[in-house]
């Protein structure tokens, strides 16, 4: 599937000012709200069917949350999630079930997502016998199969359990799991961040194997920008709960128009040592703050090279500065 044509092509998922507050506690028996983390706040973008959008930003800015509230498995505070038109969020969980099948996800840590207490074969057939699509044992085992062949692994791992196989090859056995309800959309939650620069190709490869084959829309949550650039159409930058900046892979990469998204590329290195002694290192000042208590204004401002006396006092919106280049600063 080319460019083009994922470019002119409706959008699977559509998300409007989406927000994600978790209240913050005091008290032992009596416990009362005494403040909100502001996990995501006004968060709005598209996925294209077909394409791979790539989330990313340090850890704590709201990318795995951003995820999960799409796939409410997280309810959203606020906002809107759009699913092929369907508003997810006014949905009891009855009516999302069926929905279900058409959205899954792959967890970060392969060690930790799968049962130890079930075999890989079991925890592949689960969605499968929840949601009654084999008629009987036969049909689910060979479906639990033909799944660990297109995912790379031997059909015989089925009898396995998850502590006998190595860090990549349970992360297989969970994009398995994600494929066995032949869903439309992923959300791929930094899938190869536990594992081995080695293995992280393989499973990177894996994917792009797969969305080809399935015709499959991902969305890819990452804090590592080289792997997002290899993977992905376009890009959205995340920091401190909102997202900053969107454009297509190339156009960040070459022209980044955010601050904060320059400081990230700078640190990326680069293999060749000519090019790299020469390179503009952008060292951003202070902390990150926390969610609990956002600056007033743009939330980046306190750490901003580029900040003026307005980026104190007005929040930036979200604008198409370039076609198809989009960014939350005023200077920009």
């Amino acid at each position: 599937m080319n460019a083009e044509f994922k470019i002119q092509n409706s959008a699977i998922v559509e998300v409007r000012g989406l927000k994600k507050y978790f209240p913050v506690l005091s008290g032992v028996i009596a416990q009362r709200v005494v403040g909100w983390v502001k996990a995501v706040d006004d968060v709005g973008f598209a996925i294209r069917r077909g394409e791979t959008l790539g989330l990313v930003g340090e850890s704590g800015c709201g990318k795995t949350t951003t995820g999960r509230c799409l796939l409410q498995l997280d309810r959203p505070t606020e906002g809107s999630v759009l699913f092929e038109g369907q508003e997810l969020t006014a949905m009891s969980d009855e009516e999302l079930r069926p929905l279900r099948r058409q959205m899954q996800i792959v967890f970060q840590d392969p060690y930790s997502s799968l049962n130890p207490r079930m075999t890989i074969g079991q925890i592949i057939a689960e969605p499968i016998r929840v949601h009654a699509l084999a008629r009987n044992g036969a049909k689910c085992r060979d479906r639990v199969a033909e799944l660990l062949h297109v995912v790379g692994l031997n059909p015989l791992m089925a009898d396995r359990y998850p502590h006998e196989l190595s860090g990549g090859q349970r992360q297989r056995v969970g994009i398995a799991r994600s494929l066995a309800l032949e869903p439309k959309f992923i959300v791929c939650d930094e899938p190869v961040s536990a594992l081995d620069v080695s293995i992280q190709a393989q499973i990177i490869n894996l994917l792009e194997e797969l969305q080809e084959k399935f015709s499959l829309t991902y969305l890819f949550i990452a804090h590592d920008l080289s792997v997002v650039r290899h993977i992905s159409d376009r890009i959205a930058v995340m920091y401190l709960g909102k997202v900053i900046e969107i454009a297509d892979r190339r156009e960040l990469y070459e022209n980044p128009l955010h601050p904060y998204t320059k400081a990230l590329l700078s640190a990326v290195p680069v293999p060749d040592p000519l090019v790299e002694a020469g390179r503009e290192r952008i060292v951003l000042g202070g902390e990150v703050p926390s969610a609990l208590n956002p600056p007033v204004g743009c939330v980046f401002h306190p750490r901003c090279p580029i900040a003026i006396d307005e980026c104190r006092k007005a929040v930036p919106e979200l604008r198409e500065i370039k076609p198809n280049h989009w960014a939350a600063c005023i200077r920009a």
